[in-house]
């Protein structure tokens, strides 16, 4: 900002006489402190402090089965920015983006404990109700619990269909979900006891043919 000035005649010639201005420095705000006397630690975004999972983490995602959340970042979308978790899907071999406002919305869970992997291992060896006869509602009513996603609903789809192969040859579309939802479990099973692929997929089938 250029000085204001003043002039003043005089018989010879014009003085100039700026007019001066003290700034005093201003002085740094002092940090706010916590109990204790240490600074406050900075508050996290609000997207960031919903995360309910971490970087690294495997997950379940409905009808595609576990992934991987290799990293979780902002993304433009349209005027905004959103937070998205990127998972990689080792079934299929792609990689999601699933906004982390939508992921329950979605289905997204975390992968089931030993004690629920248990509980899925024994209700394919229990006793199963009768399923209809028609394959198209049949083949709904299975596809609608695989939406659900827990583990004990892709346990109930496996041993109602395999039983049902044993009655009478399983249509394409039947079959595929059939084979869909058993690799779903197996996966599943395998990441919670951290056993082989191979190795839960023969307990899975001992535990399928002793009903």
């Amino acid at each position: 900002m250029s000085p204001t000035v003043r002039r003043t005649k005089t018989a010879s010639k014009t003085k100039v006489k700026p007019k001066s201005k003290v700034l005093s420095k201003a002085k740094p705000r002092p940090k706010p402190k916590a109990r204790g006397g240490r600074p406050k630690p900075r508050a996290k975004s609000k997207a960031r402090s919903k995360l309910k999972y971490r970087k690294g983490q495997e997950i379940v995602y409905p009808l595609q089965g576990v992934g991987k959340i290799i990293s979780i970042e902002y993304r433009p979308f349209r005027a905004v920015r959103l937070l998205y978790y990127i998972i990689y899907l080792e079934v299929s071999g792609m990689t999601v983006m699933v906004p982390v406002d939508k992921a329950d919305e979605l289905g997204i869970r975390a992968i089931v404990d030993r004690r629920e992997s248990q509980k899925a291992l024994k209700l394919i060896s229990e006793d199963f109700e009768p399923i209809p006869a028609d394959w198209k509602l049949r083949y709904q009513m299975n596809l609608d619990l695989l939406k659900k996603g827990s583990v004990l609903d892709i346990a109930t789809v496996v041993r109602a269909l395999y039983h049902r192969s044993k009655i009478k040859e399983l249509p394409i579309l039947e079959r595929k979900l059939y084979d869909n939802a058993l690799k779903l479990l197996v996966d599943e099973i395998s990441f919670s006891l951290d056993k082989p692929k191979s190795e839960v997929e023969i307990m899975v089938m001992n535990k399928l043919e002793t009903n």
